[in-house]
C-alpha cells in the first residue's frame, strides 16, 4: 500500500469495504451501547454508517439520529452517509429554521420521511424539549460524533440526562425484535479520538460512560490490523526564545491616544448619565441604569473603549508572539477596517458613538508599513524564525521521499492567524516556497463583531482557501481550532502547534490531522516554559487512557442515578406532549417568548434580570471612594417581563439561596416560564402561541394554511344546486300563473315549489322606453298528463323561434313548462302554423317562406320576427310590408349591403321592412342613462322570396325574449328559499329579505345586477369586530400579538372556506350566468341521468382527497368560498343588526367560543378593578376632551398606559384596548361608508376612504389636535397698580386674575421613557407648522391632505392612543357604538368623514394617483432628489423630464424626510396636472364653441370676427 492510499479518499467501489477491526466494533455495537475510541482517520464514521444501515433494515418505525457538534461536520457526515446507504437521509440545520417548526405535523412528516437524520445536538434537544419527538418511540439509534463533549451542560449530556434515562430500559439489547416499535431507550453509539477531558483518565472515563450509558472500547481482537491503518506521526519539539521588550511603532501610537481617553466622555456613558437623571429613583429601571453605568465605568467596557481595548490587547499579544512588524500590520488593518466599515453598521450603535470612535481613530498617526525583506525579518520574533526553519526542513524531508508537502499550523488567536499568514506570505524565505491560506471560526466576540474585527471580512473568502488546499493549490494552512474537528481537511504530512494545545482533546485532535504514513507533529515551546511538562503529562495520560479502553476486564455498568441529576435541578414536564422545561433551557425559552411579542416603539420587551444583591454599591459611578467588596453569595434574582402581560405574570423572584448568579437567573426564568404555561400563554409544546393552528383542520386545509398569504388555494366542490329539480315528490307539478305587464298571462308548471310574487315583490324588467313588473301566484289547477303534454309542446314552440339552434326538437323534458290559460290561445296563428305544416310537412318547424306566406295570408301586419334565410339565419324585427318603389339610393344600399353576393339581383315588390333586434338579452339590468337619446334603429329591406317568417305571435315573441330573465329571477328565488329551509330554518336568519340574501349569494362571475362584493366588505368588518370582542373576553391574559394571530386564523379565508364546505353552503352560491344570446331552456335529463336538486358531500374535493374526478365538479377559489360566508354575515347585519350577525357568525363556528356580545363585554368589565385610588386629576381632563365620563376609570388608565410605564402595576399596557378599538373604529367607518346615501361605494372605494380616515397619520393628527383649556385663576395686585414703597401704606389690594392652561391629549400618555417626551414635542412642533394647511384641506379641499399628514412624522403611539381610548369607551359603555360615535364626533373624525363622503374628496394616495395618471398616458414616472446642506428637495420626473412645478423643499431630518418630500411632490404634481388638464379641456370647449359660431355666421366675415 502506497502513502497516497491514506491521503486521498478511496474509490467508491472500495468505500463499502469493511476492515476487520471495524467489523469487530460493529459487532460490539449491536450487543451494547459503546463509545468507539480510535484515532482520527481510522474509519469510525464507516462503522457508524454500517450500524445505521443495519438499524434501517431491521427497524422500519424508528430512525437513527446522527449528531455532530458543528454544522460543517454535519454537512460532511451527511454526504458520507447518503453515498453509502440507499435510504432517505435528512439534514436539519439552522438554514431551514427548525426553531420555527411550531406544528407537530411538520416534525411527524420529517420522522415519517427519513430513516436517518443528521443534525447538531441542539436541534434534537429543542425538538425533545418541546415534545415534537418522543425519544423512546421515534428514535432507535443515537450516534454521538466527538462523544467526548458529553459532559457538563453540553447538549449531548442534556439529551441523555433529560430524556434518555426517563425512557424504559431495554431488557436485552441483542434481542431487537422484542423492542421493535416499543417505547424503549434507543441504542447509543459514540465516536471519539480522545475520550478524556481532564487530568484523570479514570474519572473522565467514568463521567463520559455514565453520561452516555455506554462503555468506551477499542478493537482488541483486530488491534494489529488497526495499527497498519493508523500512522501516529513522529512527535517533535522545537524551542524558541521570547523577546522581553518588543516595540511596535503603530501600537505605541495607538496606546498613546487610547490611554489618554476618559471613559466619562464616552457617548454611551454620557447617555446613561442623562437617562439616570430623568428616571425616578423609586423605580427598578433606576437601579438597572445605576448598575449599568457603574459597571461600564468600572470595566471601561463601552462599545468604543471596550473595542479599542480589545485591539490594544490583541496587538500586544501579536507583537510579543509574532513580532513588531505583524503588530504594526494589525494596527493598520484594524483601523483601516474600522474606518471603512463604521458607516455600514448603522444599527449597531448610535451615531454619537460612531462619531466618537471615528474621531479617536482619526487622531492616531500611523507609520506606513514597510514590506522590505530586511524589515520583515528583523521585526519578526524568534518564534517566527524557528517556525520558518521548521517548515523548510519539513518540506525538504517530504521532497526527499518524493512526496508533495502539505502542512497545517494551529494558532489559538483568530487575529494571529491573519497576521501569521501575512508574515509567511511576504517573508523572503517562505513567500515563494509556500502558498499560504488561513482558516478561522465564526466570531463570537461582543464589541469587535461590528467594525473592529478584521477577521469578519476574511470569513467570506476562506471557503476558497479550503478548496484550494484540498486541490493542492495551497500547501500550507494557518488555522484556529476550527480545523481540529468540523472541517474536512485531508491528511497532512506536517502539523505544527504554534500555541500549545489547551487541553487533552485538542492535543489528540490536532495530532490526528497528521496521519500520513510519514508525518510529523511538532510542538513549539518557549525555552524554560512550563508547557513542556504539560505535554509530558498528556503523553502519560494518553498511555493510561489507551490501556483503559483496551482492558478486556473493564466492563463496568454505572448506576443510572449516579450523577445523572443535580440535586438543585428542577424540571417541569407536560404530560400530553412530553415537552420538558429545565433550568438550563428556561432562560433561552423566556428570551424567545419575549422576542416574538410584537414590538412596541420605545418599549423593550426583553426580560429584565436583576441580581440580588446588586453587583456594585448604588451611586458608585458618582462616588468611587465607596469600597467594592467581593460578595461570595448566595444570590437571589428577579426577572421582569413586558408590561403587555398582566401584573401577576410580570415579576418573578427567587430568594438569596443560590450559589451562583447563573443559578439564580435560571430559577427565576424557570418559575416565570412555568407560570406562562399554567396561565395559557404557551401551548403544550412549551412554545409561544405564535402559530395558533387548529388541530381539527384536515390535511388539505393545513396545506392551504401554509400559503394563506398567497391565497392561491382552490377547492373542488359539487355543482350549484338545480332549483328546478324535484326534491321530495318528483311526480308532482306545481301550477302558477305568470303575469308580465302588457302581455297575456301564462301558466307555469314546475316540479319544485315555486316562489310567490305579488305587488312589488317580483323583478322589474327594463325594456327600452319602459319598465314592466312580474307577478307569480299559485294557480288552482291540478296538472293532468294531457295538460302537461300540451304544455311541453307549447314550451318548445315558445322557445324554438329564438333559441332553436341550441335546442333538440325531440327533447320535451323541460325543467319548466308554459301554457296559455283556457281561451287565451291565438287561433289565427294556430291556423297559420297548421297551413305551414300541411304545405311543408318536412320543412323547418315554425319557419315559412315570407313570399308564400304573404301571398296566402294577404301580407298581414301582425308579424314579429323575420329571418334573412331559411331555418336559423339572422333574425330581424318585422316593421311593415312595403309596396311602393325604393329610391335609387335605397335600392343601391340594399344591393351593396344586404345582397352584395347577388350581382344580378332583381328587386320585386312588396318588400319586407325590418330592423335589427334590440341587443339586450338580460332585462333584469337597468338601461344605463345616456346624455343624448339613442339613435333610432335603421330600417332595412329584405326580399320576401329570400326571407322567412317565424310563425309566432307578437306576444309569443316578447315572451321568448323576456322569459329567460324571468326564469333567472325565479331560479334565484327558489335557490334562496332552499337555502333558508336547509340551513337557516331554525334561526331568525330565515327572516332576511330575499333580495338581500340573493345579493349575498351572487358571485361576481354571475354578472348579476348586484353581487356579494359590497356585502362581503361589510361582513368582513362585522366578523372581525365580533371576533375581536369574543377573543378579548375568552383570553384575558393574551397580549395583542396573540389575539391578532388567533383572529387571523379564525377568520382567514381558509378557515371560512372550510366552514363553507362543512355546511355545503357552496351549493347555493349563484355563480352561473344568464348567457343571453347563447341561452337555452333547461332539461331534467341529460345523457340519461336525472338531475338532482342538492349534491351530497361525495363531490367535495379539497385537492388532496384521492379518487376519481367528479363529473359535476367545479373549481371554486378558497376566497370565493370565504367571501360568501362574510357576505351572508353582512346581509344578516344589515337586516337585524349585531344580534342577528352574532347568530350567523356562531352558526359558522370558526373555532371561536361564541357568546352574546353583551355577555362577553360584561365578563370583561367584571374583571376590571373598581379601585378609587386612581390619579383622577390625570384622568378627568381626558374625559372632558373625549366628552365621555367613564364608569370604570381603570379602563381609561389602561388606555393611556404605554408599555414603558413603570409605576402603577394594576393595568397592562394599552395594546389589548388598541386591538379592541381598531376593530370598533373599522366597524363604525365601514358601516358609515356602506350606508352612505346615494353613493353605493364599491369595496375599493370603501377601502380607500376608510384607509384615509383610520391610517396612523390621520389618527395621530386628531390626537395632536385634541386639547382642553382649563381655567387657572391666580390672585395678584391689580394690573398697572404701583408697587408700594413702604409698609405704612397698609395692606395692598389683591384680586383674582383669570388664566388658562392648555392640556393636550398626547401629554396624558403614561410612560417612563424620556425619548417619548422628545418625540411628542417634535411631533407637536411639526403639527403646529402643518395644522392650518391640514385643517383647510379637511374643511374645503378637493384632495385628501396625505402630504401634510405624512410630514407630521407622528410616532405610532399617538394613533395607538386614539384606538385604545375608543376601545375603552366601547367596553365602558357596555358595547354602545353610538357612544363611540359621539367621541369620534367630539374628536372631529366624523365631521371629516362626512365631508370626505359628501364632497367626494379625492382620497387616493398621491403617489398611487400619479402612477395611474402616468401609466394611462404611457409616461415613465420617477422622482428626482437633491440634497444640499441640511435641505432635501424632490420633483416628479416624467419621461426623463423634471416637472419643476412639483418641486418640494424641506429640512432634512432623516430617512423619513425622503418619503415625505416624495409624497408632497406627488401631491403637488397631481394638483398641477389636474389644473392643466382642466384648462386644456376648457380651452378645447371654447374653441369648439368659436367654431360653431363661425359656422353659423354669414359668409361675409364681420370686423369682430376678423
Amino acid at each position: 500500500m502506497t502513502e497516497d492510499d491514506h491521503v486521498l479518499p478511496p474509490p467508491k467501489d472500495q468505500s463499502v469495504m469493511t476492515r476487520g477491526y471495524q467489523q469487530e466494533m460493529l459487532d460490539e455495537s449491536l450487543r451494547k451501547n459503546i463509545i468507539i475510541a480510535m484515532d482520527t482517520g481510522s474509519g469510525k464514521t464507516h462503522i457508524a454508517v454500517l450500524r445505521m444501515k443495519i438499524e434501517a433494515e431491521r427497524e422500519s418505525n424508528k430512525l437513527s439520529w446522527f449528531m455532530a457538534p458543528t454544522r460543517a461536520l454535519c454537512n460532511q457526515q451527511r454526504s458520507v452517509i447518503q453515498e453509502a446507504i440507499a435510504v432517505p437521509v435528512g439534514l436539519i440545520s439552522g438554514s431551514i429554521e427548525p426553531d420555527q417548526w411550531t406544528d407537530k405535523a411538520l416534525w411527524q412528516t420529517v420522522l415519517n420521511t427519513y430513516r436517518i437524520m443528521v443534525s447538531t445536538p441542539q436541534v434534537l434537544l429543542d425538538a425533545l424539549r418541546h415534545g415534537y419527538i418522543n425519544l423512546g418511540i421515534d428514535i432507535g439509534l443515537l450516534i454521538f460524533d466527538e462523544a467526548h463533549h458529553a459532559v457538563a451542560d453540553h447538549p449531548y449530556n442534556a439529551i441523555m440526562k433529560d430524556f434518555y434515562f426517563s425512557c424504559p430500559p431495554r431488557v436485552d439489547p441483542t434481542d431487537f425484535r422484542s423492542h421493535k416499535g416499543k417505547n424503549v431507550r434507543p441504542m447509543v453509539l459514540g465516536l471519539t479520538a480522545s475520550p478524556i477531558y481532564g487530568g484523570n483518565a479514570i474519572s473522565a472515563f467514568r463521567t463520559i460512560e455514565r453520561n452516555l450509558d455506554s462503555i468506551i472500547c477499542a478493537p482488541r481482537r483486530e488491534r494489529e490490523e488497526l495499527r497498519t491503518f493508523v500512522h501516529r506521526p513522529v512527535f517533535k519539539k522545537v524551542l524558541y526564545r521570547a523577546d522581553p521588550f518588543p516595540f511596535s511603532t503603530n501600537l505605541a501610537a495607538f496606546n498613546f491616544i487610547f490611554q489618554s481617553l476618559n471613559i466619562e466622555n464616552d457617548p454611551y456613558v454620557v447617555g446613561l448619565h442623562k437617562k439616570l437623571a430623568k428616571t425616578d429613583p423609586q423605580t427598578p429601571e433606576y437601579t438597572r441604569l445605576d448598575q449599568r453605568l457603574s459597571k461600564t465605568i468600572l470595566t471601561k467596557n463601552s462599545y468604543t473603549h471596550g473595542g479599542l481595548q480589545d485591539v490594544a490587547n490583541t496587538a500586544d499579544a501579536i507583537c510579543s508572539d509574532i513580532g513588531p512588524w505583524a503588530a504594526d500590520w494589525y494596527i493598520c488593518k484594524a483601523i483601516e477596517q474600522a474606518k471603512a466599515s463604521i458607516i455600514a453598521f448603522d444599527n449597531v450603535v448610535s451615531s454619537n458613538e460612531k462619531a466618537y470612535l471615528k474621531g479617536i481613530l482619526d487622531t492616531i498617526v500611523l507609520t506606513p508599513l514597510s514590506y522590505y525583506f530586511e524589515d520583515i525579518v528583523e521585526e519578526s520574533s524568534d518564534k517566527v524564525r524557528v517556525l520558518v526553519e521548521c517548515l523548510l526542513a519539513e518540506k525538504l524531508e517530504a521532497e526527499t521521499h518524493d512526496e508533495s508537502y502539505s502542512g497545517l499550523i494551529f494558532v489559538e488567536r483568530r487575529e494571529s492567524v491573519l497576521a501569521l499568514v501575512e508574515v509567511l506570505s511576504h517573508h523572503p524565505e517562505t513567500k515563494d516556497v509556500f502558498s499560504v491560506g488561513g482558516l478561522v471560526g465564526a466570531a463570537g466576540s461582543g464589541y469587535k463583531h461590528s467594525v473592529l474585527d478584521i477577521t469578519r471580512p476574511f470569513l467570506k473568502s476562506q471557503n476558497d482557501t479550503l478548496t484550494d488546499f484540498q486541490a493542492g493549490k495551497k500547501n500550507l494552512i494557518v488555522s484556529t481550532a476550527v480545523a481540529e474537528e468540523g472541517i474536512d481537511i485531508q491528511a497532512c504530512g506536517s502539523v505544527i502547534r504554534w500555541d500549545p494545545p489547551p487541553n487533552m482533546p485538542s492535543w489528540a485532535q490536532s495530532r490526528g490531522r497528521a496521519r500520513r504514513k510519514r508525518s510529523t507533529f511538532t510542538l513549539m515551546f518557549e525555552q524554560d516554559g512550563a508547557h513542556q511538562k504539560t505535554v509530558n503529562d498528556w503523553e502519560n495520560l494518553e498511555r493510561e487512557m489507551v490501556a483503559l479502553y483496551n482492558d478486556a476486564s473493564r466492563n463496568v455498568k454505572y448506576a443510572e442515578d449516579e450523577g445523572v441529576c443535580d440535586d438543585n435541578d428542577i424540571e417541569f414536564r407536560v404530560e400530553a406532549t412530553g415537552a420538558l422545561l429545565t433550568l438550563h433551557s428556561a432562560v433561552s425559552h423566556l428570551n424567545h417568548f419575549c422576542a416574538v411579542i410584537p414590538n412596541s416603539a420605545h418599549a423593550d420587551h426583553r426580560p429584565l434580570y436583576d441580581i440580588d444583591p446588586p453587583d456594585l454599591p448604588e451611586g458608585w459611578h458618582s462616588n468611587r471612594s465607596i469600597k467594592i467588596e467581593l460578595y461570595p453569595g448566595p444570590y437571589g434574582a428577579k426577572v421582569t417581563l413586558p408590561r403587555i402581560l398582566p401584573s401577576h405574570l410580570r415579576v418573578f423572584e427567587t430568594d438569596r439561596i443560590h450559589s451562583t448568579k447563573a443559578s439564580a437567573y435560571r430559577h427565576a426564568a424557570f418559575y416565570a416560564y412555568r407560570a406562562l404555561y399554567e396561565n395559557g400563554l404557551l401551548n403544550d409544546n412549551l412554545l409561544p402561541l405564535t402559530s395558533v393552528v387548529e388541530p381539527e383542520l384536515e390535511d388539505e386545509v393545513r396545506a392551504l394554511l401554509e400559503q394563506v398569504e398567497r391565497r392561491a388555494g382552490t377547492a373542488r366542490v359539487s355543482m350549484q344546486m338545480d332549483p328546478w329539480a324535484p326534491i321530495d315528490t318528483p311526480s308532482i307539478w306545481y301550477t302558477s300563473e305568470l303575469v308580465i305587464t302588457g302581455l297575456p298571462p301564462l301558466l307555469l308548471f314546475t316540479r319544485s315549489k315555486p316562489t310567490e310574487w305579488s305587488g312589488n315583490d317580483g323583478p322589474i324588467l327594463h325594456r327600452p322606453g319602459c319598465q314592466v313588473s312580474v307577478t307569480l301566484q299559485p294557480f288552482p289547477l291540478e296538472a293532468c298528463s294531457e295538460t302537461i303534454a300540451r304544455a311541453r309542446e307549447y314550451t318548445r314552440q315558445l322557445f324554438w323561434c329564438i333559441n332553436g339552434p341550441r335546442m333538440s326538437w325531440d327533447d320535451l323534458d323541460f325543467s319548466y313548462l308554459f301554457l296559455p290559460p283556457n281561451g287565451s290561445d291565438d287561433s289565427a296563428w294556430n291556423a297559420r302554423r297548421l297551413w305551414h305544416t300541411q304545405k311543408n310537412p318536412s320543412g323547418a318547424p315554425f319557419s315559412a317562406n315570407a313570399l308564400a306566406f304573404g301571398q296566402d295570408f294577404s301580407y298581414p301586419d301582425d308579424l314579429s320576427i323575420i329571418r334573412n334565410g331559411p331555418q336559423f339565419n339572422k333574425a330581424y324585427k318585422f316593421v311593415r310590408w312595403r309596396f311602393d318603389p325604393l329610391s335609387p339610393e335605397e335600392e343601391e344600399d340594399m344591393k351593396t349591403s344586404t345582397y352584395s353576393r347577388f350581382s344580378d339581383l332583381e328587386i320585386t315588390y312588396p318588400l319586407l321592412v325590418v330592423q335589427h333586434l334590440p341587443p339586450r338579452t338580460n332585462f333584469l339590468i337597468p338601461i344605463p342613462e345616456r346624455a343624448t337619446p339613442p339613435t333610432p334603429p335603421k330600417e332595412m329591406h329584405l326580399l320576401p322570396q329570400m326571407s322567412y317568417v317565424t310563425l309566432c305571435s307578437e306576444a309569443e315573441a316578447q315572451y321568448a325574449f323576456l322569459l329567460p330573465s324571468v326564469l333567472r329571477s325565479i331560479e334565484m328565488s327558489i335557490t334562496m328559499n332552499s337555502l333558508r329551509e336547509a340551513l337557516f330554518s331554525d334561526l331568525a336568519l330565515s327572516e332576511v329579505p330575499e333580495r338581500l340574501l340573493t345579493t349575498a349569494m351572487c358571485a361576481p362571475v354571475s354578472q348579476e345586477r348586484t353581487n356579494y362584493q359590497r356585502l362581503e366588505t361589510l361582513g368582513d368588518t362585522v366578523l372581525k369586530f365580533m371576533s375581536s370582542i369574543q377573543l378579548l373576553a375568552e383570553y384575558p391574559l393574551w397580549p395583542e400579538g396573540y389575539l391578532t394571530q388567533k383572529m387571523g386564523h379564525c377568520v382567514s379565508n381558509v378557515r371560512l372556506a372550510k366552514e363553507n364546505i362543512k355546511r355545503r353552503l357552496y351549493q347555493w352560491i349563484i355563480r352561473d350566468r344568464l348567457l343571453g344570446k347563447k341561452w337555452k331552456p333547461k332539461y331534467f335529463t341529460k345523457g340519461g341521468e336525472e338531475a338532482k336538486g342538492m349534491e351530497d358531500d361525495s363531490d367535495v374535493d379539497m385537492g388532496n382527497v384521492k379518487g376519481k374526478k367528479k363529473a359535476k365538479g367545479q373549481d371554486l377559489s378558497t376566497k370565493v368560498l370565504a367571501d360568501v360566508v362574510e357576505s351572508l354575515i353582512g346581509a344578516v347585519y344589515l337586516h337585524g343588526g349585531s344580534d342577528y350577525a352574532f347568530l350567523c357568525a356562531r352558526f359558522f363556528d370558526m373555532n371561536i367560543k361564541w357568546e352574546p356580545l353583551p355577555l362577553r363585554i360584561q365578563t370583561m368589565l367584571n374583571r376590571v378593578e373598581t379601585d378609587s385610588d386612581l390619579p383622577l386629576h390625570q384622568l378627568e381632563p381626558v374625559e372632558r376632551m373625549l366628552g365621555y365620563t367613564f364608569t370604570y376609570k381603570l379602563l381609561l388608565m389602561e388606555a393611556l398606559t404605554h408599555a414603558s410605564y413603570q409605576y402603577d402595576s394594576r393595568t397592562v399596557s394599552y395594546e389589548r384596548l388598541e386591538f379592541c378599538g381598531d376593530a370598533v373604529l373599522d366597524m363604525i367607518m365601514t358601516d358609515f361608508l356602506y350606508r352612505a346615501e346615494g353613493k353605493e361605494y364599491s369595496p375599493g372605494h370603501m377601502h380607500h376612504r376608510k384607509s384615509a380616515m383610520v391610517n396612523a397619520h390621520t389618527l395621530a393628527f386628531f390626537c395632536l389636535s385634541t386639547h382642553l383649556d382649563i381655567s387657572t385663576p391666580m390672585p395678584g395686585p391689580p394690573p398697572g397698580s404701583p408697587r408700594p414703597s413702604h409698609a405704612r401704606h397698609g395692606p395692598r389690594q389683591i384680586q383674582m386674575h383669570s388664566g388658562t392652561q392648555t392640556i393636550h391629549l398626547w401629554q396624558c400618555l403614561l410612560h417612563s421613557n424620556p425619548h417619548i417626551i422628545d418625540e411628542q414635542k417634535a411631533a407637536y412642533k411639526r403639527f403646529t407648522l402643518r395644522r392650518a394647511e391640514i385643517e383647510a384641506a379637511f374643511a374645503s379641499g378637493a384632495i385628501f391632505p396625505w402630504a401634510g399628514l405624512f410630514r407630521l412624522q407622528a410616532p405610532k403611539f399617538l394613533s395607538d392612543m386614539i384606538e385604545s381610548l375608543l376601545g375603552a369607551v366601547f367596553l365602558d359603555s357596555q358595547g354602545d357604538l353610538d357612544a363611540v360615535r359621539r367621541v369620534l364626533r367630539k374628536l372631529g373624525l366624523l365631521d371629516v368623514l362626512e365631508r370626505v363622503v359628501g364632497a367626494d374628496v379625492d382620497v387616493l394616495h398621491p403617489v398611487s394617483q400619479l402612477s395611474m395618471w402616468a401609466s394611462k398616458r404611457g409616461k415613465k414616472l420617477s422622482w428626482d432628489y437633491t440634497e444640499a446642506a441640511k435641505e432635501i428637495s424632490c420633483a416628479v420626473v416624467l419621461d426623463d423630464e423634471v416637472v419643476e412645478e412639483s418641486r418640494v423643499v424641506d429640512e432634512y431630518r432623516g430617512k423619513l424626510t425622503k418619503d415625505e418630500v416624495r409624497v408632497a411632490a406627488s401631491e403637488k404634481a397631481v394638483i398641477f396636472f389636474r389644473a392643466r388638464d382642466d384648462s386644456a379641456t376648457l380651452k378645447r370647449k371654447r374653441c369648439d364653441s368659436s367654431v360653431s359660431v363661425l359656422r353659423a355666421a354669414p359668409s361675409s366675415p364681420s370686423p369682430s370676427h376678423t
